[in-house]
């Protein structure tokens, strides 16, 4: 029997074994074309916003972009939770699902928790595939009782209330007589926006700094500050002389406070006040975004979670087959010359 009877034997042999294999284990022979894998799926970052805000409460919009690639990935459901860092006791969660997705591509998730408005929060994202967990990740909000309820917002502020080296409430003596000085007390208001303001007044009082008793107080409607601009409310008030006081201004939009100063009168000779020194909360600061491995997610390369399918889950037998085939024939092609 000569090489070519050989061969031509051993190609038959193949595509017999070959047909036996697709017959018997579906899926054995796959065409290159068809893709038999599930999709992958991961966290490519989280975004945190501000958004509805009420005296006691703040909704957090968390946006979450699932990052997809390969075939087609159904029943994923997204979970968020809002974990508060002093406590540790979960404040509020959120969960929903979502559509087929297929194709490389990016997906927005984006959900809405809301929380009291106070302190922070751990905000957790957990993504379910077929309710199995395939990827998670956090981030920290912190400073969220510095976020103003609509009703509280206002583009007007008290010049000098991150000080400068200037009192943010000024006062000179007009009248000084018996035992009764009267004060000339002002302040300065500059409006910060892009609107004229509306509806403001300022109340100016003065508080005897030993035993923290009103001396006197009054009220200054605020006339219409265009954008850019600063006034000077005023008032006078009379208090008891020789003593200290502490000159706060507070300032009301449309029957809320909306802003506080304070600054001392030194009228007793023999002391000297002065001014407790203000400590502001901060905006709200967002951390960045870890994944379960711990480290940040922010322009790094992104923590992979491949679904099924991935490396050894395709099968592979019409590979193997033929070449075990193939390499039977030349053996015996060798054997027989």
């Amino acid at each position: 029997m000569n090489r070519e009877t050989l061969l031509a034997g051993a190609i038959v042999l193949v595509v017999a074994v070959s047909s036996l294999a697709a017959a018997v284990v579906p899926g054995a022979i796959a065409s290159p074309d068809d893709d038999v894998r599930e999709g992958s799926l991961d966290i490519q970052e989280m975004t945190i916003a501000p958004g509805t805000v009420s005296g006691g409460t703040a909704t957090l919009t968390v946006d979450t972009r699932l990052r997809h690639w390969g075939g087609q990935t159904e029943n994923v459901t997204v979970f968020v939770r809002a974990v508060h860092l002093d406590s540790g006791l979960v404040e509020t969660t959120t969960e929903q699902s979502v559509a087929s997705i297929s194709d490389n591509r990016e997906v927005s998730v984006v959900q809405n928790l809301s929380v009291e408005r106070a302190g922070g929060y751990r905000i957790e994202t957990v993504v379910f595939r077929d309710g199995e967990r395939i990827a998670e990740g956090s981030k920290e909000v912190r400073g969220v009782g510095s976020l103003q309820p609509a009703y509280a917002r206002t583009s007007v502020r008290f010049h000098w209330q991150n000080g400068g080296g200037l009192p943010p409430v000024e006062y000179t003596v007009s009248d000084a007589e018996a035992n009764r000085t009267t004060l000339n007390v002002s302040t300065y208001l500059t409006n910060e926006g892009d609107d004229a303001s509306g509806d403001l007044r300022v109340v100016f009082t003065a508080r005897q700094a030993d035993s923290n008793i009103v001396a006197d107080r009054a009220a200054v409607s605020v006339a219409t500050l265009e954008p850019g601009r600063t006034g000077t409310p005023s008032v006078e008030l009379a208090v008891p002389s020789e003593y200290n006081y502490y000159l706060d201004a507070v300032l009301w939009k449309d029957g809320v406070v909306v802003g506080t100063v304070r600054s001392v009168a030194n009228l007793d000779p023999t002391e000297t006040l002065q001014a407790n020194e203000s400590v502001r909360e901060v905006g709200i600061e967002v951390s960045d975004f870890e994944t379960d491995s711990g480290k940040s997610n922010s322009g790094g390369e992104a923590t992979t979670l491949a679904g099924d399918g991935g490396s050894g889950s395709t099968p592979g037998f019409g590979v193997v087959v033929t070449a075990l085939a193939l390499l039977g024939a030349l053996l015996l092609a060798r054997r027989n010359p």
